[in-house]
């Protein structure tokens, strides 16, 4: 009797522990609580934006040239060549008090090691370069006018290129001096005859080739009579 009961016992203690054991998850279900961890921290991190103050002006001009022409960009840090951008499109640079030469150096100096500036440091750029570009003002009314060259401002997209003509490209595409089989694909305007200037078509008019008055016959026995 003591065997059988110390089996039923340990029958029991095995399916007890059967029974607690959690079931293995699905790939399908481990995909889907690692998308749910990835939308709660999305969510939020966009609670945290929401929470913060809104842009400025400045600021907000500052992010558009930053993500200008890079699609990886995040706006939250700026190369030398959108800080040029700006200060061009901005009219910061006006050749004068503020040269491309000013703006590059500021940029160098700001950065130290790295290769991007800041949005703080980049207010620090335009306070430098605010007092060689309006130097009949003080301190503060400089930093003010400065901002406010760049506030709510965007890059400036260049327009189309104009085609340059070139006398070889006129030469090449004159074609009252095409010689051979190519003036014959050209009717004396210009225009192209398409499949007739390409393959030699049957005349079968009647008429011999080279003929000018074909077609004028009765015209001209209508007119007799």
């Amino acid at each position: 009797m003591n065997g059988v009961d110390s089996t039923m016992a340990d029958n029991a203690s095995k399916s007890s522990k059967q029974m607690n054991r959690t079931p293995p998850k699905s790939p399908a279900d481990s995909a889907k609580e690692k998308s749910a961890k990835r939308l709660s921290c999305d969510s939020n991190s966009s609670h945290e934006g929401v929470s913060g103050a809104e842009l400025s002006a400045l600021e907000e001009a500052f992010r558009k040239f930053a993500i200008h022409g890079d699609t990886r960009a995040t706006g939250k840090e700026m190369h030398g060549k959108n800080w040029s951008k700006l200060c061009k499109d901005c009219h910061v640079i006006d050749g004068k008090n503020v040269t491309l030469t000013d703006v590059d150096i500021v940029f160098s100096k700001i950065k130290g090691k790295s290769r991007t500036i800041t949005y703080d440091q980049f207010k620090e750029a335009l306070q430098e370069l605010s007092k060689k570009r309006f130097k009949d003002k003080s301190n503060e009314e400089a930093v003010q006018e400065m901002f406010k060259l760049i506030e709510g401002k965007g890059p400036v997209i260049s327009g189309v290129t104009k085609a340059i003509s070139s006398p070889t490209v006129s030469r090449l595409t004159d074609t009252t001096r095409f010689t051979g089989s190519h003036k014959e694909r050209f009717d004396p305007s210009g225009r192209g005859k398409g499949k007739a200037g390409r393959e030699d078509l049957v005349d079968t008019s009647g008429y011999v080739s080279g003929y000018k008055h074909a077609g004028t016959y009765d015209h001209k026995v209508q007119g007799s009579k």
